[in-house]
């Protein structure tokens, strides 16, 4: 069973309400030992509450569990469909759909995606791109860039390649020459082995259950 954020703060009210009332047994409420004490049941409460929080979320976000995949999801095909129970769009890993040709091993997937993290951050990527929610919005979002129709439709004629993934990774080295966006993204000299990477980090990132973040992000087929 899962628990929103109403349920739980429902939860911390009542029971500090609860322990403050047996704690505070015999003292009328306008003596300062009543709210000595409701304020000292209140705080352990919500420190409870926050370590149980920051527990989960630590679980919620560890790669391999149910909302953020294993780093050989890249190996799969991803798609974006909406779930009529949660009311938002959510990842949907599907057959195999080999990266660049190859279908990675568990140790190779994650070495790709590390130094697909490691140039992403290095390139600076997040003083214009927003992914999972942190970073700027000079430029587009990345979080679910991978499933951009565009990808596909323009981009991939534009730069002459065979693949979606040879496609972002052409596009990425040499921005500057080519027409898309009214802003143009600098040529950041990066490598073809560093554009596999950030290609591996993109197709990985885009299969994390984000809640439906960013708002009214559709693939060509919704």
């Amino acid at each position: 069973m899962e628990f929103g954020w109403l349920e739980v703060t429902v939860a911390a009210i009542v029971l500090s309400l609860i322990l403050g009332v047996i704690f505070t047994r015999g003292s009328s409420w306008i003596e300062p030992r009543f709210w000595k004490n409701i304020a000292i049941v209140t705080s352990l409460v919500m420190v409870v509450f926050l370590l149980i929080l920051t527990f989960d979320t630590l679980a919620s976000i560890k790669m391999g569990n149910g909302r953020v995949p294993e780093a050989t999801v890249i190996n799969k095909k991803i798609d974006y469909v909406y779930d009529e129970q949660k009311r938002w769009y959510v990842p949907k890993i599907e057959g195999e759909e080999p990266l660049f040709g190859k279908i990675w091993s568990e140790e190779e997937a994650m070495a790709l995606l590390d130094k697909g993290k490691m140039t992403i951050q290095s390139k600076a990527c997040m003083d214009c791109h927003t992914l999972l929610g942190n970073g700027a919005y000079y430029a587009p979002d990345l979080t679910k860039a991978w499933l951009d129709p565009k990808w596909n439709l323009l981009i991939k004629d534009m730069v002459g390649a065979n693949s979606k993934e040879e496609a972002i990774a052409k596009w990425i080295q040499h921005p500057d020459q080519y027409p898309t966006f009214q802003r143009k993204m600098p040529d950041l000299g990066i490598t073809d082995e560093e554009a596999r990477a950030i290609v591996a980090y993109l197709k990985w990132m885009s299969a994390i259950d984000t809640n439906g973040f960013p708002d009214n992000f559709k693939t060509a087929e919704q």
